[in-house]
């Protein structure tokens, strides 16, 4: 029986696989490309359960080239998804006078080096700290992105790009072609079967290392975090503001404009788990069975001490998702992509973004990467 052929397939219907697959589809002109998603719709996963911050560089003051690519990044992010982002609130970043890695003057320097915004914050906004606890706040630049807003971008641009989209559909293996190129089996129910391709491109975040057959796993390691993010309705003061304190212990309040509320999370409370990735651990399953039993209150507990108002603040909501990061950056907070070619599958990617702002280096990667179209002739980026 004659394989239903794809020049490349996309695992993972998250913003990074929808973004792919339209570049395969228009940039590189792949005339068949195939995004496979395992929920019932895109962008419902880790694309939409995290804080929902386009970042520019302030988050990062011990990784210098996390903190500059964002800064590089941003307004192209925001120049391409102009409906998606929201830049009509006040961001303040603050500065924690006991625990914290860097002081106001580090902060400062750090912020001239990588070229970022940052002014003292007017006394009338200063004013919601408790000056015991907060050395110095700045008024900062930096935005917030409504993941439903994107999740109608990636429906619109994969129809109009030609690229078949099958949702309810997982990838289980990967494995060689005997006549060369790849085959990816599939679930869509109950019965398994098979597509032929010459590209396998991996964009499934947490789930990166599940795929079976000969498509192995990283070689880069892997750290999974069960983690919280507490929705809040804010008191009055906080409605068009963003907060962060730094660097340590601390937390972060930000607009989510998803669903008109505000996440709240928490170095020390919003991890519920952590573990070291492995196979035949899957992370989906663990998130699954684990009981998500709120932390919210802890949280505002610790948070009101810091801005007292935080305590008229109500919790509405928590998302919950599996965030996934390299072992390598577990000191320096740091939040490089991981693009990784398959040496024993040619045409098999493995890609991990942290930030959503983080599509441009992988988009780079791609660029510069010799891709096999469906005929097998190798195509070389202009």
């Amino acid at each position: 029986m004659t394989l239903q052929a794809f020049d490349a397939v996309v695992v993972g219907g998250g913003f990074y696989g929808a973004a792919i697959a339209v570049y395969l589809a228009r940039s590189r002109g792949f005339g068949r490309v195939l995004l496979v998603e395992r929920g019932q719709a895109l962008l419902t996963r880790a694309s939409y359960h995290n804080q929902a911050r386009v970042h520019n560089g302030y988050h990062y003051p011990r990784s210098f080239t996390t903190a500059y690519r964002s800064r590089v990044n941003l307004p192209r992010f925001v120049s391409d998804w102009p409906a998606a982002v929201r830049t009509d609130f006040t961001k303040l970043y603050a500065i924690a006078r006991r625990n914290s890695k860097v002081t106001s003057r580090q902060f400062e320097r750090f912020c001239r080096d990588i070229g970022a915004r940052i002014e003292a914050a007017p006394a009338t906004l200063a004013s919601l700290f408790n000056p015991h606890f907060i050395e110095r706040t700045y008024l900062v630049e930096e935005y917030a992105f409504d993941a439903c807003v994107l999740r109608a971008w990636a429906e619109r641009e994969l129809r109009e790009s030609g690229v078949e989209v099958r949702l309810a559909t997982q990838a289980l293996a990967v494995d060689a072609a005997p006549a060369g190129g790849l085959t990816v089996t599939l679930t869509g129910g109950a019965d398994a079967y098979q597509v032929h391709t010459f590209g396998v491109f991996n964009c499934t975040y947490s789930g990166l290392n599940q795929l079976g057959g000969s498509f192995g796993t990283t070689r880069t390691g892997l750290k999974h975090e069960l983690t919280e993010m507490a929705l809040m309705d804010v008191p009055a003061p906080f409605k068009d503001l963003g907060v962060t304190v730094m660097d340590g212990p601390f937390f972060s309040l930000m607009p989510f404009p998803a669903r008109g509320l505000h996440t709240l999370s928490h170095v020390r409370y919003t991890p519920h788990l952590q573990w070291e990735d492995e196979p035949g651990l899957d992370p989906y399953r663990r998130m699954q069975d684990y009981g998500r039993a709120s932390r919210a209150d802890r949280m505002v507990r610790d948070v009101a001490r810091y801005m007292p108002l935080v305590a008229q603040a109500r919790h509405v909501d928590s998302l919950f998702e599996v965030k996934t990061v390299l072992q390598k950056n577990e000191g320096d907070d740091g939040r490089p992509i991981l693009f990784e070619r398959h040496a024993g599958l040619p045409g098999a990617y493995s890609i991990l973004g942290g930030k959503i702002d983080n599509i441009y280096d992988v988009l780079e990667k791609l660029e510069s990467e010799p891709l096999l179209s469906a005929s097998g002739a190798r195509e070389h980026s202009t």
